[in-house]
């Protein structure tokens, strides 16, 4: 293997497409915004070319940027292991009578948020020197955790030399395995190439040592347990020097932070962060500093500034935060940022004037995605990639002009551009869907990765 400089590593965005299924059925319970819009009518078409759109714009901006599909949907496969038999018709129209809900949450999209798909170490801080995945069980909602099947068939199909990438199995589906991914996740480093410190926030702790149930959510569930942060941090042979577990703090879960990605961004060594994010802020900060080997620089919002329920509504926090040759940083904001005046005065004043990298903003709209809950980090899993791992990946799935082309053209084909909730028993999208999953794969060069594909 050729020696790998710290140069050569760059962090890769791979964003979720959104599925020709994407609809508003409300199925998210704690996130607010997935609550407050159900049963709306959807645009699919709409929600997969903003998706493109931010994809595109970062890469013309000279971000690497990937692309991952999206689940198979409705899934059928799950009505069956209910009980749903027959025709495809017939079980979609037995379903949509018997079990609506169980039907809306079968034909989800909510895999477009790729932070949620899996948990990321990259090769430069594993032991065995390869890039290590770990699928969420995504165990706390049932329309989640139909996912980690198909993402684990993905990655492995995307990231496959076994040289280079490591696939563990999902945690156990198990309230006390409870794992939303890299949502969860930040590492905080110099540069992309250097030695990093892995912050993981949980919301609860299963096995004992807490302090009583004064220190969990009273409102909304917490969906990411310390075993599970733990579990991830062993799959990935991770030292403790290499670790920190914080506690998300329970009031921000009850305010509708449902993961800590909604509460706080990092990137290399800046972590922006509400100062709610944390249970214990000045602990959290202080291991920090201790375990890493670049200075940290903390960026904190204090609540004068912005209070929870605007945190919640703009998804400031939600942003994502990237590099720049020169030093600097860029952040990458929903538009709902502009439409909530402390939020965007926070912004000018505390971000850009302020005594950070941060020297940019762009403002980037994703209104189908953020009706659903998820802004412009929930959209993108990160994967920290040396040349020649990026080199060896399979198929074709980092973005290009001519990818994008083909990517916004297919989903002209095959998306609608109205889908209300009452929709998803059409047996007719079920087909649509299957047609246009099978022609991405193709594009994308991917192989076969689809239930119905493999029989």
């Amino acid at each position: 293997m050729s020696q790998t400089t710290n140069t050569d590593y760059r962090e890769v965005n791979f964003d979720g497409l959104v599925g020709p299924t994407h609809n508003y059925s409300g199925l998210a319970h704690g996130n607010v915004a997935s609550m407050r819009h159900g049963g709306l009518v959807s645009n699919p078409r709409e929600a997969a070319l903003q998706g493109l759109a931010k994809m595109k714009a970062l890469m013309d901006a000279g971000y690497a940027q990937g692309v991952l599909p999206p689940q198979q949907r409705p899934d059928l496969g799950a009505l069956r292991s209910l009980g749903f038999s027959g025709s495809n018709r017939e079980v979609l129209a037995r379903a949509a009578k018997e079990a609506p809900q169980v039907l809306r949450a079968v034909c989800s999209a909510s895999s477009m948020w790729t932070a949620n798909a899996a948990t990321v170490t990259p090769s430069r801080d594993a032991a065995d020197g390869r890039v290590h995945f770990t699928p969420a069980n995504l165990q706390s909602s049932f329309h989640r955790y139909l996912e980690p099947e198909t993402t684990g068939r993905v990655l492995a199909a995307i990231f496959r030399h076994e040289a280079h990438f490591a696939h563990h199995p999902a945690l156990p589906a198990t309230p006390a395995f409870s794992d939303e991914g890299a949502a969860n996740h930040t590492r905080l480093c110099g540069e992309h190439g250097e030695a990093g410190v892995h912050l993981y926030v949980y919301g609860r702790q299963s096995f004992g040592g807490g302090s009583g149930e004064s220190r969990e959510p009273k409102r909304f569930p917490a969906r990411q347990t310390l075993e599970a942060s733990q579990a991830v941090a062993r799959q990935h042979g991770l030292a403790a020097a290499q670790t920190v577990f914080a506690q998300q703090h329970p009031e921000a879960i009850d305010a509708g932070v449902f993961h800590n990605d909604v509460i706080a961004v990092g990137n290399g060594p800046v972590l922006l962060y509400h100062e709610m994010a944390f249970l214990d802020e000045q602990a959290t900060l202080d291991e920090l500093r201790a375990k890493m080997t670049t200075p940290l620089i903390p960026v904190r919002v204090p609540s004068e500034a912005v209070s929870m329920e605007d945190a919640v509504a703009s998804y400031l926090f939600n942003s994502q935060l990237l590099s720049n040759p020169d030093g600097s940083m860029t952040l990458v904001v929903p538009g709902e940022c502009q439409e909530r005046e402390a939020v965007w005065r926070t912004i000018q004043d505390l971000l850009l004037a302020g005594h950070n990298p941060i020297g940019e903003v762009i403002v980037k709209d994703v209104k189908q995605s953020m009706r659903n809950g998820g802004g412009p980090a929930c959209l993108r899993l990160r994967v920290v990639l040396s040349a020649e791992e990026r080199a060896a990946l399979t198929g074709r799935v980092l973005l290009s002009d001519d990818l994008y082309g083909e990517l916004t053209a297919w989903v002209g084909r095959h998306y609608r551009d109205r889908l209300a909730p009452d929709d998803l028993a059409d047996p007719q999208l079920a087909d649509e869907t299957l047609t246009a999953l099978d022609e991405l794969t193709r594009i994308l060069q991917i192989g076969s990765v689809y239930p119905f594909q493999l029989g």
